[in-house]
């Protein structure tokens, strides 16, 4: 065991986070820790790592394991150092040993003692132990692949904005490579190919991970087990967060069964109690039938804490078939190029995902199509169209001295109070939370507001950017189900891969300055994606072999031209014996042929199993995927030896037959 909790109790004020909860993380294990917002999940990773003491029970570590705990409380660190010199700090202990190191090399020009050329080894030894020889490599290969391009490595960290920030700062937590890596949201600020990059980095990583994270998709691939903060107690569950889901539902049921039988057995008891209670003769009895429900362990209600609020759009007017038409739209920044006469258009009913890295434009083309960025070309407008357009940045709309509930009314649905509290429920404020004023809110649940609102709005066309980033799994799932219910067209921008999944009928990728169009959803895209990729690999190594069989046809010609003056030609018996070799290596061209192309399906089928996200989900199924793979390539190789070998030996036999 690295870490745990034993008979753990914590209260935060008059707040009880968990009660006489056991949790213990073991070597290598993948833990999401889940939870509704403000039940205490970034509380209990303090607990683990010591920052809070437990009001009761013990906060178990064994001795000499290393956490790297990742939460947004870092971002108030500052640096005037570059990117790759804050990530290098991961390796201060190499860079110390590297200068000790070279001590020692100086010591050794007057000095050749045993004695300090030991030492030398022995601090060689433990600077290759502490990855000494692969620093800045290793560095910029996880800033990389975090999104970093060459050109920023460089450039100060305090440059940065938060969300760049905190990728640095998971970088130098990757590289310090501890014991137990805690994670709180790590991808709350990453694009796609990042999120993608860090499942399968973290799928190879060598020490238990622990992560919090609002996203469905992230944990399935990346958490065998799911420890869920729900009613002050940990619930633990062995598989990932689809088995959780099921599981959850299955007990959840067996609980709420076994409480209705108490309960009919409490009321049957209870009865009892009152019918014989005021007789002499049966009061002992009465008594001690009070005695053994006093005793009763009482079975909660399983009831979710949280109900599910319907959320409902009123759209008022239909709009024309289509909504935006761009033409040759062209859009630079100072240092980059977003879209060059580029051109799509919006139809009604069309829910578009804009999807792609950072830096490529996707919130950039939002406002284009909103009308609040500055472009080059043609933004037409069509019939009817009634916009709502939510960005987190764009929250001065909201009016800073209103409650949330005036904020609601005024957004002009006509709803009632008692709806537009349902509907608060669902973006997370309950109770009183909607008597706070606009101003005392956090800049995230300011974002919750302001979606609240667009949700509210009569729109028949929505523009969303990040809408899910402050939302809790439950809440993207409330999200979902009224996006999917809206009659309007929506265009959204999401690193949620499970929310795009579940709402775009298309996909819209800003490519080669392009707006590259796929019409279906998010998971056929991935396939198509995949099919594109394997197709073009094996054209790839089809061109090679062609090439190569080209190659060996001409140097063949070249050595018959090549061969003069001919030899006398050859006695019948001795080209009857050629002829029948002849046959025969023919015949195991053609078999040796069909094997190569079998072999190289199988490897191209293997590639696109092992480049979808999927199978890194499954630690066993990617192990055989990958020693699969790694059996096919050796047959493969084998197999291509050997064809080359037999056309070379028919080539041969050909150039005897002609003498």
């Amino acid at each position: 065991m690295l870490a745990g909790l034993q008979n753990v109790t914590f209260e935060f004020g008059a707040r009880t986070i968990v009660e006489d909860a056991t949790w213990h993380i073991h070597p290598s294990e993948r833990i999401g820790l889940i939870g509704y917002n403000g039940t205490g999940k970034s509380t209990l990773l303090k607990v683990i790592v010591g920052e809070y003491l437990p009001s009761k029970g013990t906060v178990e570590r064994s001795r000499g394991t290393s956490i790297g705990y990742l939460h947004q409380d870092l971002l108030s660190f500052d640096t005037n150092e570059s990117i790759l010199e804050v990530a290098l700090h991961a390796f201060d202990r190499a860079k110390k040993v590297q200068k000790e190191l070279d001590e020692i090399t100086v010591k050794l020009e007057t000095d050749s003692s045993e004695e300090l050329l030991l030492e030398y080894s022995h601090k060689l030894h433990e600077f290759e132990e502490a990855g000494g020889y692969e620093i800045e490599h290793k560095t910029e290969e996880v800033l990389q692949g975090l999104g970093f391009a060459n050109a920023d490595l460089q450039r100060p960290y305090r440059e940065f904005s938060g969300g760049w920030r905190m990728r640095v700062l998971l970088a130098k937590m990757i590289l310090q490579a501890p014991d137990l890596l805690l994670l709180d949201e790590p991808t709350n600020h990453l694009d796609l190919p990042s999120i993608e990059w860090l499942e399968k980095y973290l799928q190879h990583y060598k020490g238990a991970v622990v992560i919090v994270s609002h996203d469905k998709y992230f944990l399935n691939r990346m958490v065998k087990k799911i420890v869920e903060l729900y009613q002050r107690e940990l619930h633990i569950y062995n598989g990932n967060y689809d088995y959780y889901e099921k599981e959850k539902a299955v007990r959840i049921e067996m609980q709420q069964k076994a409480y209705e039988n108490q309960q009919d057995y409490i009321r049957q008891n209870e009865r009892l109690i009152e019918r014989f209670r005021a007789k002499a003769s049966k009061a002992a009895m009465a008594q001690s039938v009070i005695k053994k429900l006093d005793k009763l362990d009482r079975i909660e209600d399983a009831a979710l804490e949280r109900p599910d609020i319907r959320i409902n759009f009123n759209v008022d007017k239909t709009p024309g078939k289509v909504l935006v038409e761009l033409k040759h739209v062209s859009k630079h920044f100072k240092n980059i190029d977003i879209l060059e006469n580029a051109s799509a258009e919006i139809e009604r009913g069309d829910k578009i995902a804009l999807i792609g890295a950072n830096g490529k434009g996707k919130s950039t083309l939002l406002r284009i199509i909103a009308g609040t960025e500055p472009f080059e070309g043609e933004r037409k407008w069509g019939h009817n169209i009634d916009p709502a357009f939510y960005a987190q940045h764009q929250l001065e709309s909201l009016h800073m001295d209103n409650t949330l509930l005036d904020e609601m009314r005024e957004a002009g649905a006509k709803k009632t109070d008692l709806e537009l509290r349902a509907l608060l429920g669902g973006f997370l404020f309950g109770g009183d939370d909607v008597d706070k004023k606009i101003k005392v809110l956090s800049g995230g649940e300011k974002a919750r507001v302001a979606l609240a609102k667009t949700i509210i709005s009569k729109a028949n066309f929505l523009l969303l950017d990040e809408p899910t980033n402050h939302l809790d799994i439950h809440s993207t799932e409330l999200l979902i189900e009224a996006l999917n219910r809206y009659e309007g067209s929506i265009i959204l921008v999401s690193h949620d891969r499970y929310f795009i999944s579940k709402i775009a009928n298309k996909i819209w990728e800003i490519k080669d300055k392009e707006i590259k169009e796929f019409k279906g959803g998010y998971e056929e895209w991935v396939e198509w994606n995949e099919r594109m990729a394997a197709r073009e690999i094996s054209n790839r190594q089809s061109a090679i072999g062609n090439q190569k069989q080209e190659d060996r046809k001409k140097e063949s010609s070249k050595k018959q031209e090549t061969i003069e003056p001919k030899e006398p030609r050859q006695s019948a018996v001795n080209q009857s014996t050629v002829q029948a070799e002849l046959k025969k290596q023919q015949k195991l061209f053609q078999k040796l042929e069909k094997d190569v192309a079998e072999l190289t399906a199988k490897k191209d089928k293997l590639e696109a199993k092992l480049a979808h996200p999927d199978t890194y989900s499954n630690g066993e199924e990617f192990k055989k995927t990958e020693a699969a793979y790694k059996d096919v390539t050796t047959k493969l190789e084998a197999a291509n030896k050997e064809y080359e070998i037999v056309f070379e030996k028919m080539i041969s036999l050909d150039e005897d037959l002609l003498k």
